[in-house]
């Protein structure tokens, strides 16, 4: 009877400590998560307070100012644009089409071009492929000197 009522309390005694355990994880929890609520909350803060430094250094109404200007810069760009664009006159066009129909009309005297096929591989030199690795090196090496 008296080992049965041991038991019965070590029993009692470990939901106990298991309770409290629980208990105690539970806390830890709690705590691990306020903690990191209050890291939130102090980000919050110093993103709050560098809106505000920034609200105190530009104001509205000097975004505003910036958009006009740039509003405007966009403008006149345009109207250059436009005034480039439409700089010849129609005597300039006609020159400009009299002087295509002139060339175009011409007979070019071309070489005659070789009926023979071309060699695969000339002896002592690169082939195509190799020259198109190596063309970049050749041209950039003077800059890198």
């Amino acid at each position: 009877m008296l080992l049965l009522k041991k038991k019965r309390y070590q029993e009692q005694l470990i939901d106990k400590t298991e309770n409290q355990i629980s208990n105690l994880e539970r806390m830890v929890q709690d705590i691990e998560f306020t903690q990191i609520e209050m890291k939130v909350i102090e980000g919050l803060k110093i993103g709050n307070d560098c809106l505000n430094k920034m609200h105190q250094v530009m104001s509205i109404e000097e975004v505003e100012r910036i958009m006009g200007e740039t509003q405007d810069a966009v403008e006149y760009q345009r109207q250059i644009d436009e005034l480039l664009a439409g700089s010849l006159t129609e005597e300039d066009e006609d020159a400009i089409l009299e002087e295509l129909n002139a060339i175009t009309q011409e007979q070019l005297e071309l070489p005659e071009v070789p009926s023979e096929p071309l060699p695969e591989k000339i002896p002592g030199t690169l082939p195509f492929h190799a020259l198109q690795l190596w063309l970049p090196c050749l041209v950039l090496s003077p800059l890198l000197l």
